[in-house]
């Protein structure tokens, strides 16, 4: 589908990054015009934005005064995508102020609207930058979380632009019609999977990538809602949108869940969570002596699901989801597993024999508290956290 994109260009060291994301967009077939601030300029110049685009570049409104460009612009956008939003940017934009042509142009688009904030991190985490980006997402606008990284200089925080293929994958969805029903939400998943530590050098494991939470993760974002990830031992690159928290074991989990998990609209649960870890862990590695080992006693790792459940006694609205890795996935356990945690959906999916674990493609029934059956065929790990977040939405309503 073709569609004619804004992208905005703030004035941070990041622009250079937006480059990728206009070749992203124009080789997909979209008709992009490029509005940069007048000092966007001094880092990346108005031929480079000309030649990649093919389209004219302005920055005020008294070029072609004719087309009325400061009003004809936004009008006519299926999308606006600001990349980088600096501090300032956010602010003018959250205000209303119009002193250029980009500015302009956000207050007359009538389309879907992403801004994908670069900064240093004193600047993202200033109350009044989180106040705008509130009140940005109030109405109806896509704020991303900024990714954590190096930044200018020396400097390392919150506060790097997003890579330019999630910033794409995020303004895909957003042009395919993506519903904003989580928008104003707040909403935790989790994800990867647990390790507890035998030694220095060993661990109980499990095989989870991380690919399904962090599929669940992008699907939210662009549905609207303010995203925070545990992750538990992925080696994936964040989420764009989305505030990440890296855990080891399953006890981190737990604090770091139940802590996001306080004022949340929902919980997923996706991570692979160790049920047992052991009793006590060797301080040194445990050697091959040729003598026979000592037997690993186990001990029964907290239930993070159902703990969730008991929390949420007096806030009912509250939707917990829990998700169950299974080779047998027939309706009899599931039932007796929904009940026995206390969540309102349980995502079954089955794992071996080429599913599950490490694949792109998952495949599920969901269980849920109000006696629902819903089957998810066969197919991508967006679709099936697409369909998760239907029944989330729908329970939220």
């Amino acid at each position: 589908m073709s569609a004619r994109v804004v992208l905005g260009v703030g004035a941070g060291i990041a622009a250079y990054k937006s480059c990728e994301l206009l070749r992203l967009l124009t080789e997909s077939g979209h008709r992009v015009r490029v509005v940069p601030t007048p000092d966007a300029l001094r880092f990346v110049g108005e031929a480079t934005w000309a030649a990649l685009s093919g389209e004219p570049v302005t920055t005020d409104a008294w070029t072609n005064v004719a087309e009325v460009p400061h009003v004809r612009i936004g009008q006519s956008a299926d999308l606006v995508i600001v990349a980088p939003a600096t501090a300032d940017l956010l602010a003018r934009a959250a205000t209303g102020m119009a002193g250029d042509l980009l500015t302009a142009t956000l207050l007359t688009a009538r389309c879907p609207v992403l801004y994908a904030p670069a900064m240093h991190t004193e600047m993202w985490v200033h109350p009044a930058t989180q106040a705008n980006v509130t009140l940005l997402r109030s109405r109806g606008a896509t704020v991303l979380e900024p990714a954590v990284g190096r930044l200018t200089g020396a400097d390392s925080g919150a506060g790097r632009l997003p890579e330019p293929a999630d910033i794409f994958a995020v303004a895909t969805r957003l042009l395919t019609g993506t519903r904003q029903d989580l928008a104003g939400r707040r909403v935790v998943v989790s994800a990867g999977g647990t390790r507890e530590e035998i030694d220095p050098v060993r661990f109980i494991g499990n095989w989870s990538t991380g690919t399904q939470g962090y599929a669940l993760a992008r699907t939210a974002v662009a549905r609207g809602a303010e995203v925070t990830v545990v992750a538990a031992n992925v080696a994936l690159p964040d989420p764009a949108g989305a505030k990440v928290t890296r855990v080891i074991s399953a006890r981190d989990m737990r604090d770091a869940v139940l802590a996001a998990a306080d004022g949340a609209d929902a919980v997923v649960m996706a991570a692979a969570v160790a049920d047992y870890r052991p009793q006590a862990r060797s301080a040194a590695k445990i050697k091959k002596d040729g003598q026979p080992p000592e037997p690993l006693r186990l001990t029964e790792n907290p239930d993070i699901l159902a703990e969730l459940a008991a929390h949420r006694a007096g806030r009912r609205h509250q939707v917990l989801v829990g998700f169950a890795a299974e080779t047998d996935t027939s309706a009899d356990p599931a039932w007796a597993k929904l009940a026995r945690k206390g969540c309102d959906l349980l995502v079954v999916n089955p794992v071996g024999g080429g599913l599950g674990f490490g694949t792109p493609d998952n495949e599920a029934v969901v269980f849920g508290a109000d006696g629902s059956l819903t089957t998810i065929p066969r197919g991508s790990k967006e679709a099936l956290a697409d369909v998760v977040w239907d029944l989330v939405a729908a329970r939220l309503e």
